[in-house]
């Protein structure tokens, strides 16, 4: 590089990160009021209203969005990384329910009353939630002082019947000082337990209560190898080769599967039915107007979008039958899911190249000559990505685990300083906080890769990534200094990734706040896509408080399209057939 990286120190979010760190190592519980002068001070761009006497509604809608929908009622959260911490400190986590959130893939499990219990899988999960409880907590806490006191706030408290309640969202705006956008935002996150949360906040101040059980590093990567201990036996072949020679994919569950298994595209009819019957999200206009235009890519794509909610009409998601009727179909055609190997959540995904269907494929992954992968022993493994430095671990080991790697290819959402949402980027050059290494590679993909299948936003490539140790950690003046040095992408997997990658192609372990080449090192693809899912510059388009949803499927679609199409023409060429 001609230039010099800037400090990626920002003194207030530095003693945020000491702060908490040095609490948690308390060997009791450490309440999340310590915390909270810290990260108001922190300036945390996802958090820009702390400092002010209203509630940031927005900042609350991402933190909920990222915790259970019990979270109401929680008072005590538990850290740990493995199940035997957790019983061994009188928890039997075995027996509590398992609760999700919609925005974070996170192993958690409730006892029912007042206590969760979150696996942690690498220091980004710390990073991560302990700031987003804090934000939770602090606008609990503002609204709560606001309804106290008030009419309103006493109905809440007394438990009113909700159909006396008469909660109109003008008066509830005016209590609370924010806009009746605001409170549309603040149901929206609590979905169906909003008069529940509602009434806890009128009745009670939050105090929550953080506890990280004792754990190692070396623990880390126990849980990546019980991750990989549920993906080899299926990986493992009886025949040889026995490891069979692999592309990596880190995307999520659906883009690939869909567009290479055929499920989707079988069923269209009865999805588009679906569609028209149930108008989901608004989009039966937008499938006609599709129709009308002779759109197949879009249609292709609303079907895809459409599909798991077609799947749990009237069924919920547990209905086995038809599971079982999917898994089928997709085996037929060599692809096999993996839940939650290991009992780690992060799904897996092996598919056969050898045995696709080229029928079935997505028209716009049809290579000429596709038919000749017949002969090839290739799979593809791909997984659901990862959070932050859980993408280290499980890359390492796939990589002491896999036979011949021929690619390594990463799809996942990022914040962007020069785009809008829904864009893609690709980057050559990532700056990683975790390692303070700047990695400079050669991106396998170019803009004319995803363009072609992308028609509602623009592909920057050439693009500078900043690898940032959590979503609530940066504020607006440090990034302003990157964005000043050209770093347009803030993300959380590609930095980690490279230095698990760097270890792949190297004797020595990944150096430290170096500028590191691997643009020659590497002798298979290497390539990184992102899509935008935030603008932290611009907060009216921010997804702090919704989600892509449809708007992000195109995005999504395009860079999983090239991924698919670039291991096809590799592979193609392997069997020398390619153009």
């Amino acid at each position: 590089m001609d230039r010099q990286i800037p400090s990626t120190t920002s003194d207030e979010i530095d003693l945020y990160i000491r702060t908490y760190y040095s609490l948690l190592r308390s060997s009791g519980d450490v309440r999340v009021r310590a915390l909270e002068e810290a990260h108001i001070y922190s300036n945390c761009s996802l958090h820009a209203g702390a400092r002010g006497p209203n509630p940031d509604v927005a900042a609350f809608a991402y933190s909920a969005a990222r915790l259970p929908s019990c979270m109401y009622k929680v008072q005590r959260i538990i850290l740990g990384q493995a199940r035997e911490y957790f019983e061994a400190e009188g928890h039997p986590i075995r027996t509590w329910e398992t609760v999700r959130t919609r925005g974070r893939r996170r192993p958690l499990r409730f006892d029912g009353l007042d206590t969760l219990a979150a696996y942690i899988s690498s220091t980004s999960d710390i990073d991560d939630l302990v700031p987003i409880l804090t934000a939770y907590q602090i606008v609990w806490n503002q609204m709560h002082s606001f309804l106290a006191g008030t009419a309103l706030g006493s109905r809440l408290a007394a438990g009113v019947a909700e159909d006396e309640l008469e909660l109109d969202p003008e008066v509830l705006a005016t209590i609370l000082g924010i806009t009746s956008e605001d409170v549309h935002t603040l149901r929206s996150a609590f979905e169906t337990t909003w008069i529940e949360a509602m009434r806890e906040i009128a009745r009670r101040p939050a105090d929550l209560r953080l506890r990280l059980l004792n754990g190692s590093y070396s623990q880390y990567q126990r849980t990546a190898q019980r991750w990989w201990s549920g993906i080899e036996p299926v990986y493992v072949r009886t025949q040889r080769p026995r490891r069979p020679p692999v592309y990596i994919v880190s995307s999520n569950t659906h883009s690939v599967v869909n567009l290479l298994g055929g499920y989707a595209r079988t069923h269209r009819q009865a999805i588009l039915d679906f569609a028209h019957r149930t108008n989901r999200e608004g989009l039966a206009p937008v499938l006609e107007a599709a129709f009308k235009r002779g759109d197949d890519a879009e249609i292709s794509n609303l079907t895809y979008y459409l599909l798991r909610a077609f799947l749990h009409e009237d069924r919920g998601d547990s209905d086995p039958r038809r599971l079982e009727g999917i898994q089928r179909f997709e085996a037929e055609g060599g692809l096999q899911t993996i839940d939650v190997p290991g009992r780690v959540d992060v799904n897996a995904q092996l598919i056969e190249l050898g045995r696709l269907r080229p029928e079935r494929l997505d028209p716009r992954v049809r290579l000429p000559g596709i038919e000749a992968l017949a002969g090839s022993d290739a799979v593809i493994l791909n997984i659901d990505y990862p959070l932050g430095v859980a993408a280290y671990h499980h890359l390492s080991r796939l990589g002491q685990g896999v036979g011949e790697i021929r690619g390594v290819y990463i799809m996942g959402k990022a914040a962007t300083l020069n785009g809008r949402i829904g864009d893609v980027m690709i980057p050559t050059v990532v700056h990683d906080e975790h390692s303070r290494n700047t990695y400079l590679f050669r991106n396998a993909f170019a803009a004319a890769d995803v363009q072609p299948y992308f028609e509602t936003g623009t592909v920057l490539d050439q693009q500078k990534a900043l690898t940032v140790r959590g979503a609530f950690l940066q504020n607006r003046e440090y990034m302003s200094v990157f964005y000043r040095e050209g770093y347009t992408i803030l993300e959380m997997e590609a930095g980690p990734y490279l230095s698990a990658l760097y270890e792949l192609v190297d004797p020595r372990r990944h150096p430290n706040d170096e500028v590191v080449h691997l643009t020659t090192m590497a002798s298979f693809d290497v390539g990184i896509l992102h899509y935008a899912s935030d603008t932290p510059y611009s907060r009216r388009q921010s997804l702090l408080s919704k989600s892509l949803s449809f708007f992000g499927v195109e995005s999504t679609y395009a860079c999983a399209i090239a991924i698919c199409r670039k291991i096809f023409a590799n592979e193609l060429a392997l069997l020398g057939k390619g153009g």
